[in-house]
């Protein structure tokens, strides 16, 4: 299991610690600074059986900037999301969990987490 995640990030840091609590195996990726390319990017929504626009922070500065909000959300747009969250990577929801058995979690709540850790 990986998880993606920023160390300022309060969810991030409970899933950490919920994954420690239980023993899980885990390994940790500092998405800021291991920024994930935009094939590993769409591994991951394959993953998570999500859109780009499902996983992002509308609300950063960076999605502001880019006007995020007024970007189309259809299958002739997904690229340009794609590229979006990886040149800012700070876009990407988190923490983000994939687990053993192939799928993917956002894990921002402990059921989320917890979900993760059955996956075998």
């Amino acid at each position: 299991m990986e998880i993606w995640i920023n160390p300022a990030c309060s969810k991030c840091r409970s899933a950490i610690s919920l994954l420690d609590a239980e023993g899980a195996e885990y390994t940790v990726r500092r998405y800021l600074e291991d920024v994930p390319s935009e094939d590993e990017i769409r591994e991951v929504l394959d993953r998570l059986s999500l859109e780009p626009w499902d996983i992002t922070r509308t609300q950063e500065a960076a999605a502001k900037e880019l006007g995020l909000k007024e970007w189309a959300r259809d299958d002739s747009s997904r690229d340009r999301w794609i590229t979006a969250l990886a040149e800012h990577p700070k876009l990407i929801q988190r923490p983000l969990i994939t687990a053993d058995d192939g799928s993917a979690v956002v894990g921002r709540t402990e059921d989320a987490v917890r979900d993760a850790m059955a996956r075998k």
